[in-house]
């Protein structure tokens, strides 16, 4: 959104909230509105209002845990994901981000954990199973951290991130020629690869 039109946007909403203050949806428009500027403190009123005045509207709270990972209380983060998850077990986002939030605390298993009960539920969401690969591979077990990026471009085949772990980790277990692949195909996608990965999987010849 250009800063112009962003800016009128907020202008707008603040108007609207004068004549509505009770109005859920659009304190949490507002809740977006200051994420977007940076403003994490505000954004976490509005959505604690969104949230007081309707306490069923999930979306505030996951964006809410959301605030919560970017100021660093990641303890605040899983609790606001773990209550999506009560009220709603199957919201995709709500595992997808605390299985995200375990694994940064170093509880990798949890997070594991997490992922795996979130694929049971949902099977056609890449970035789950790229993520339970990025778990895997912290804990040293390549064939598992593999397994789940292949099923990851089962669902889409030119999934940049998928590429970019399977390149790492084939470069991990010797197999340059399949390293390389897969690293092709994710600069191909788009994903920002990292340049030292791409030094190392050069050939003689080509260095």
């Amino acid at each position: 959104m250009a800063k112009g039109k962003e800016d009128e946007t907020f202008e707008q909403l603040k108007r609207q909230l004068l004549v509505r203050p009770d109005s859920a949806p659009l304190h949490y428009n507002m809740g977006l509105a200051h994420g977007r500027r940076k403003e994490w403190d505000e954004a976490i009123g509005e959505f604690k209002t969104a949230l007081e005045l309707n306490p069923g509207l999930l979306e505030a709270r996951i964006n809410l845990g959301g605030i919560y990972m970017r100021k660093g209380n990641i303890e605040a983060a899983i609790e606001e994901n773990r209550k999506v998850l009560e009220i709603d077990p199957r919201q995709i986002n709500a595992y997808s981000n605390l299985g995200f939030l375990l694994v940064q605390q170093g509880k990798i298993d949890e997070g594991i954990e997490v992922y795996r009960k979130a694929l049971a539920i949902h099977k056609n969401v890449p970035q789950v199973y790229a993520n339970l690969g990025h778990a895997y591979l912290l804990k040293g077990d390549l064939d598992q951290a593999i397994e789940a990026n292949e099923e990851a471009l089962k669902v889409s085949a030119e999934f940049g991130p998928a590429h970019n772990n399977l390149a790492l980790l084939h470069a991990r277990k010797g197999d340059r020629e399949t390293a390389r692949r897969h690293l092709d195909a994710a600069e191909r996608s788009g994903f920002p690869v990292i340049p030292e990965l791409r030094k190392e999987l050069l050939s003689d010849e080509e260095k």
